[in-house]
């Protein structure tokens, strides 16, 4: 599928048949790279929610920290790690969703969010919604409203935007 034409696509790199053949893996590092590219994707993804209350924003392990902690800085706002299971050292709450192929698990240390609290979801690549949709399950279990979700890049064709009806979702780029 094409890019729709936003500039972030020429620092995107694709690498066909990773991990598994047929599959085209939308690779940020290029971006992460671009000292103008990846100031000027943070910006605009705040650019994004400027007008949306936040309390913490919240960065799904590994590439969402990547682009969740500088947006929580310059959003004023505190930062909150999700992890994959077994990573967290004190006390969690767990969701376990399912995977194209399997299933995964996810945590977040059980203090992390007060009841009330307003949650920013960034990562970088919306794809299936799976993990996206967990990490909301996770941020309501602890009484945290969900504000947003915000993402580099969309994958439109598996339709991850359609597990998180409800919720106002962005993204920079779409495929």
């Amino acid at each position: 599928m094409a890019p729709n034409g936003h500039w972030i696509t020429r620092l995107v790199r694709d690498i066909p048949d990773y991990p598994q053949p047929g599959v085209t893996f939308r690779d940020i590092t290029p971006l992460l790279g671009d000292a103008e590219g990846f100031s000027k994707s943070i910006t605009e993804l705040v650019h994004r929610f400027g007008d949306v209350p936040v309390d913490r924003v919240l960065g799904m392990e590994a590439r969402g920290f990547i682009v969740a902690a500088p947006v929580a800085y310059r959003m004023g706002a505190g930062f909150i790690p999700v992890r994959k299971a077994g990573k967290l050292p004190w006390a969690v709450v767990r969701e376990e969703y399912q995977l194209e192929y399997g299933s995964d698990k996810l945590e977040i240390h059980r203090d992390a969010i007060h009841p009330g609290e307003r949650i920013l979801v960034i990562d970088d690549v919306l794809a299936t919604g799976g993990t996206a949709a967990a990490t909301c399950r996770l941020v309501e279990a602890l009484g945290g409203v969900v504000v947003g979700l915000g993402f580099l890049l969309e994958l439109e064709a598996l339709g991850g935007r359609d597990r998180l009806k409800g919720h106002l979702v962005e993204s920079l780029a779409r495929y």
